[in-house]
């Protein structure tokens, strides 16, 4: 099954909405599509109209961020009822630390003598409430000061960097209990990209599972194969299902286009078998 199951609109810091998602994963070949917005489930309608007039495979999705040890990770969830009030209230609260902290960036970078950046970066987030630092970098590029977002990220937005604000995000465990609590089915997210040692990666792969999470992406984005190869056996390891997924926001800026990342691993259990 050709799964893609990460991918984000302009809900979140994607390019294009959910309809014109759905349609670029239709023609991509994509069997079973979820769209998910970092903390916000409010493309979900839009995304599922459009898979159904498609014939395109559908589950609910969302990507909510998480504190642990001090830095930011990602946990997905999936299949789940996008109407539990739990979930939303959730949501809701992650969604108001978005908001202060990309002032907090905009303030920074205004120091640096890169004037309105606040409100330029608003204009490339139809959704305010989900405005993060891609739409920042997004500025820059337009501007001519960088020539892809990494870039930036590189010179200014990852931690250490001059207009880096850290933020405290949802606890991990109260993540994975929402997404639960709704029906659904929590996966940690893209785990190579964390900064984090081999040794811390188990540790936090052993809570996230001990903590509910039944699921890793071991496939994610323009990842090399040796990546695949090391997440499949965290797998493994902790008998957790295998996920896979572009991670797919814009046409021009993403390292894989929809329905196109690498294939799992052989000898896993793919985590669209326990979707409904």
């Amino acid at each position: 099954m050709n799964a893609d199951l990460h991918s984000h609109s302009t809900v979140s810091d994607g390019v294009l909405g959910p309809e014109e998602l759905a349609l670029r994963a239709f023609r991509n070949g994509v069997d079973l599509w979820a769209l998910t917005d970092h903390d916000d489930t409010s493309g979900l309608d839009l995304a599922r109209a459009a898979a159904e007039e498609l014939g395109l495979g559908w589950v609910s999705g969302v990507e909510i961020s998480v504190t642990w040890r001090g830095q930011a990770v990602h946990v997905l969830g999936y299949g789940f009822d996008p109407q539990d009030v739990t979930l939303e209230a959730g949501l809701c609260a992650v969604r108001a630390g978005r908001a202060e902290r990309a002032k907090r960036i905009g303030a920074l970078f205004e120091d640096l003598g890169i004037r309105d950046a606040y409100a330029g970066a608003m204009r490339f987030a139809p959704n305010p409430d989900s405005i993060g630092r891609t739409h920042f970098a997004r500025l820059l590029v337009e501007r001519g000061l960088f020539r892809d977002l990494q870039s930036v990220f590189d010179a200014y937005l990852k931690p250490g960097r001059p207009a880096y604000v850290p933020h405290t995000w949802a606890e991990m465990g109260a993540a994975v209990q929402w997404i639960r609590g709704a029906g659904g089915v929590a996966v940690l997210a893209h785990p190579t990209r964390y900064r984090l040692s081999g040794a811390e990666l188990l540790e936090l792969c052993a809570q996230f599972a001990d903590c509910g999470g039944t699921g890793i992406e071991v496939v994610s984005g323009p990842q090399r194969p040796q990546y695949a190869s090391a997440m499949a056996k965290i797998a493994r390891h902790f008998d957790l299902d295998a996920s896979r997924g572009s991670d797919f926001h814009a046409p021009l800026e993403s390292g894989v286009d929809l329905g196109r990342a690498q294939a799992l691993p052989d000898g896993l259990r793919p985590l669209w078998e326990r979707l409904p």
